[in-house]
C-alpha cells in the first residue's frame, strides 16, 4: 500500500505539548523540567524503584516525553533519554534544544549511553536537573559527554 492511500482517518503524530522557544531561557526551562515531572509516575521501575522521566524540546517548541522502562532482562530496560529521542525521532523530529532529566530521588543526569545518543543529533543540546534544594542546574551535552563519538556527515 502506498503512503499516499493511507486511510483517511490517520493523522500525523506530534508531541501534545508546545513550548515558546522564543521565551526568557529560564522559565523555558523549568516549564520542560516541570513537564518531565508531572510525567515520572509514568516510569515503569518495577525491579529498582528508580523512576526516571525525561522531556525533550526540539527547536519547534514541541516536547517529547520519556519514562524508563526497567525489564527483568536488565539490559532490555531502556533510559527516559532514549525513549524521549526515540519518540521525537518517530514523530520526525531531529533538531533538539534541551533535555530536562528528572528523578524519583532528586539530581540525576542522562548515563553515558544517553550521552552519547544525545550527543548524535545535538553537539550543543543543554541537559537540566534539578538538585535537592530545587535549584535548577544546566550542562551542555558536551559537558558531560567529553569528545563524544560521531562519524563525519
Amino acid at each position: 500500500m502506498r503512503k499516499e492511500n493511507l486511510g483517511k482517518n490517520l493523522s500525523q503524530t506530534k508531541s501534545s505539548v508546545r513550548l515558546n522557544v522564543e521565551s526568557d531561557k529560564n522559565e523555558l526551562y523549568e516549564e520542560l523540567y516541570k513537564i518531565a515531572l508531572k510525567n515520572m509516575d509514568n516510569a515503569y521501575a518495577k525491579y529498582s524503584g528508580f523512576r526516571v522521566s525525561a522531556a525533550l524540546l526540539d527547536e519547534d517548541g514541541n516536547v517529547f516525553n520519556g519514562v524508563n522502562v526497567e525489564n527483568s532482562s536488565y539490559g532490555a530496560t531502556i533510559c527516559a533519554e532514549r525513549v524521549a529521542i526515540s519518540t521525537a525521532v518517530t514523530d520526525g523530529s531531529r533538531k533538539f534544544v534541551a533535555i530536562a532529566v528528572a528523578s524519583s530521588d532528586g539530581e540525576v543526569w542522562p548515563c553515558g549511553i544517553c550521552r552519547q545518543v544525545i550527543f548524535e543529533f545535538s553537539e550543543n543540546l543543554d541537559v537540566i536537573s534539578m538538585d535537592s534544594d530545587g535549584k535548577m542546574k544546566v550542562l551542555k551535552i558536551s559537558e558531560l559527554l567529553k569528545n563524544g563519538f560521531k562519524l563525519k556527515d
